[in-house]
């Protein structure tokens, strides 16, 4: 077996707990990845973990060989960063994460375009709304929406994530225009459930007299975007979304935006990554990611 492979799943099963955990990134079986730790363990000469029906935990000669193992992979990935920014054009398999709605609207179509222009780079997008830790879980890039806590990582800033108020010509036919965000009281509103945070009771707007927190309530809530945009496209009430999901129904005149005399909240983004990890495809990635979402890109 590959001894730098064989490393490489002792140190995920040391830091998950589980052969089950470290087949899962590795793409093997519990058994295989049990078979790399026995393998060093022959190799050593000593048991490197204490095996329970539940979990896998390291002995003190494990403790330290593996304290040397990832010293030893982090020296591996550094030489294969150098090697790379030796090579000639972006190449390789290039793991990012974003969230669900922005990935779905806006990077995936990006992503398809910088395949074109890097042929010879992979993508591997993972969408999700939760927190990823890039090093710890192997990404090399993360858009994040909000404001950034401090951390080694290096940001670019790209434009706002705004929310539009909007809802179907047929649903402001038959229910009317609210003019001011406190008439929404008066309308079915469609709510995102988030899977951490309690539903949305209130929106916010701003103009120029101030900021207005107005109760909203509706019969109708989901933990996904594009299931309340089908809602709201089919006359089911107002939908507070994203604007990048929304501008092209808005274009088309599927739907009309509301309150065009308020600002609804608009978050910051980020693309984020690693210093150490600003490999050719990635420099390529981030380049086309500010000039298609920076913030002045058109």
């Amino acid at each position: 077996m590959d001894r730098l492979t064989s490393m490489a799943v002792f140190v995920k099963t040391a830091d998950s707990g589980s052969f089950a955990a470290a087949a899962l990134a590795f793409g093997i079986s519990a058994q295989m990845a049990g078979k790399h730790v026995s393998t060093l363990e022959e190799r050593v000469g000593a048991r490197l973990l204490n095996r329970t029906t539940r979990r896998q935990s390291l002995t003190e000669i494990g403790q330290i060989f593996y304290e040397r193992c990832k010293a030893l992979l982090a020296d591996a990935d550094a030489a294969e960063s150098v090697a790379q920014e030796l090579s000639a054009s972006p190449r390789g398999r290039l793991r990012i994460t974003a969230p669900v709605t922005f990935g779905v609207c806006c990077l995936a179509p990006m992503i398809t375009r910088y395949l074109k222009a890097n042929p010879e780079v992979r993508v591997e997008l993972a969408l999700t709304d939760r927190f990823v830790d890039l090093i710890d879980e192997g990404y090399e890039a993360a858009i994040r929406l909000g404001s950034l806590s401090d951390s080694s990582l290096i940001a670019r800033q790209l434009m706002p994530y705004r929310l539009v108020a909007c809802a179907s010509p047929g649903y402001v036919a038959e229910r009317g225009e609210p003019q001011t965000p406190q008439a929404l009281a008066q309308h079915e509103c469609l709510s995102f459930v988030y899977t951490s945070l309690p539903v949305d009771t209130a929106w916010r707007f701003t103009d120029a007299e101030g900021e207005h927190v107005v109760p909203i309530s509706g019969r109708f809530q989901a933990n996904d975007v594009k299931a309340l945009l089908a809602a709201a496209l089919n006359g089911g009430g107002v939908i507070l979304a994203p604007e990048v999901a929304v501008k092209d129904e808005l274009a088309a005149g599927r739907l009309v935006r509301l309150l065009n005399g308020y600002e609804a909240p608009a978050r910051p983004m980020h693309l984020v990554f690693p210093a150490s990890r600003a490999t050719p495809k990635l420099r390529a990635f981030i380049d086309q990611v500010v000039a298609e979402f920076g913030p002045h890109a058109a």
